[in-house]
């Protein structure tokens, strides 16, 4: 399993909230390309950047996102190694999904719409193949859409099971109910979609202790996504890069 440190884009800062609470901000860095490269210099190789401005539709942070794909995903920093990184937030187009892409994003995280237009993700997936995963954010096992403002009846589950087919990177659940509060994993719900997904899933939301990560790696997660914990030290940062960060 690898962990991918989380860097949320707000108003151009790099932030952790609480639940994904605009009100409930905790972490405020002022230079998110200098914390991608903290990340990197500390052994990590893998980036999770996800625009919170634009999942919320409060604004963009584009020229942000950019200009970290642009300086670690071509290598440029670490030579031959480049970091592979992973964007999200307010992805909800085929131009927004090709442009990520083309810019140097391993992968993009499509969240909303992918859940409500099941005919769109079908077709994106077999037009990037591969390069796209789909973003469950869940609370209480229904998922929840549109910066975690609207929650549906689906269950989890149903939506892993009517993603089975399609030609996905992978699924990245987030347990909203458990995010940025520093109280563990929700290692039921992150167990049980596993056991039922067909490609990697990608576990988010609760992360504090190397017990959780090495938890999660046990019931074959293939990579966690963590904030709060690496911001705050709750977390041995360079442990866990020397244990999870490939």
């Amino acid at each position: 399993m690898i962990v991918l440190p989380a860097i949320d884009l707000r108003d151009g800062n790099c932030v952790q909230l609480v639940g994904g609470s605009y009100d409930a901000e905790r972490v405020r860095l002022k230079d998110p390309v200098a914390v991608a490269r903290s990340w990197a210099e500390l052994g990590f190789r893998h980036l999770h950047v996800v625009d919170l401005d634009a999942a919320t539709e409060r604004g963009s942070n584009a020229r942000v996102v950019n200009e970290i794909i642009r300086q670690f995903s071509g290598g440029g920093f670490l030579g031959d190694a480049a970091l592979d990184v992973q964007v999200g937030g307010g992805v909800r187009t085929d131009d927004a999904i090709e442009r990520l892409l083309a810019d140097g994003a391993a992968r993009v995280a499509v969240g909303t719409r992918a859940i409500e237009e099941p005919d769109w993700i079908d077709e994106m997936s077999h037009r990037f193949p591969g390069e796209i995963i789909v973003a469950a954010d869940v609370r209480d096992r229904r998922v929840v859409t549109r910066g975690w403002e609207h929650v549906s009846h689906r269950d989890v589950l149903d939506v892993v099971e009517e993603l089975a087919t399609l030609p996905l990177a992978g699924v990245l659940v987030t347990a909203v109910h458990r995010e940025g509060q520093l109280m563990g994993t929700d290692l039921p719900l992150m167990e049980d979609v596993a056991e039922a997904c067909a490609f990697p899933v990608y576990a988010s939301g609760g992360v504090t202790t190397l017990n959780d990560l090495r938890a999660l790696a046990d019931r074959g997660i293939a990579a966690a996504v963590v904030g709060m914990a690496l911001y705050t030290g709750a977390l041995n940062v360079r442990q866990v890069a020397e244990e999870f960060g490939e």
